[in-house]
């Protein structure tokens, strides 16, 4: 077994384990009956972005682990897409409906009928790599909301350690592993992955024991979506409630 295959079943199986880190939120949605103010964004472009990859996956003809894990990754959005619209508000099951009919069949759609179309066989994997490769930077990004947040709150209570752990070792080896395979749609993004990653986990270490009380006005649950491997998404719930101001008392832990 090369190194190669070797680094993309490690991502494999890190990114299994990312995909699967929103379960609990989804036992909390079953239990309440509610999705409570969360929102459906970050699954529906979680998806979307997985379909893209699987597709840039299939044209490239080598890339049988990258197929695998992207089919993981559509099949466990859908499920939690589907237990969403289930339980949401009517005015945030139409959005989501929307959404996923507009981005994850319309738009998907059309960019797998215009590249295959009206670019070369030839070109056709560069194309989707280029696409795939922004998509991802876009996602890589997300993560400034969260980042700015903890800075300013001082809290880490919605920043877990151990996502931003796996979000960093899932952005390491997906770029050794496009390293290795010579794919610089796959490994490029991930140097922006693997940047917020570490910097989550020196915000956590900074601000882990801080002690202040903040007062601040917040919308209502914010949804951070934070990037990893081949431009997964996952979603952060970062603030409880709604409009309403309220208090963020950190503790400083005792020794």
């Amino acid at each position: 077994m090369n190194e190669a295959i070797e680094g993309q079943l490690c991502g494999n199986v890190i990114s299994c384990f990312v995909y699967l880190a929103p379960l609990p939120t989804f036992y909390r949605i079953y239990k309440r009956k509610s999705t409570e103010g969360f929102q459906s964004l970050p699954y529906v472009v979680a998806q979307f972005s997985a379909l893209l990859w699987l597709y840039y996956a299939l044209v490239d003809n080598d890339e049988v682990l990258l197929i695998t894990i992207n089919t993981f990754g559509i099949i466990t959005e859908f499920v939690y897409i589907a237990m969403y619209t289930a339980y949401a508000s009517k005015e945030a099951r139409n959005f989501t409906v929307k959404l996923f009919l507009s981005m994850n069949v319309g738009l998907f759609t059309l960019t797998v009928l215009l590249t295959y179309f009206l670019v070369e066989a030839s070109y056709r994997v560069h194309v989707l790599g280029w696409v795939c490769a922004a998509i991802s930077v876009s996602v890589f990004a997300a993560p400034l909301g969260i980042v700015l947040r903890v800075i300013r709150t001082r809290s880490v209570e919605f920043m877990p350690f151990t996502l931003s752990l796996f979000l960093t070792l899932s952005a390491i080896t997906w770029f050794f592993y496009g390293l290795l395979k010579k794919d610089p749609f796959v490994a490029a993004p991930n140097v922006l992955g693997f940047i917020f990653g570490v910097l989550q986990m020196v915000l956590y270490a900074i601000y882990r024991n801080a002690k202040k009380v903040i007062k601040e006005k917040l919308p209502e649950r914010i949804i951070n979506i934070v990037a990893l491997g081949t431009s997964e998404v996952h979603p952060v719930d970062v603030q409880p409630d709604c409009d309403d101001e309220i208090v963020v008392v950190v503790v400083e832990g005792g020794a």
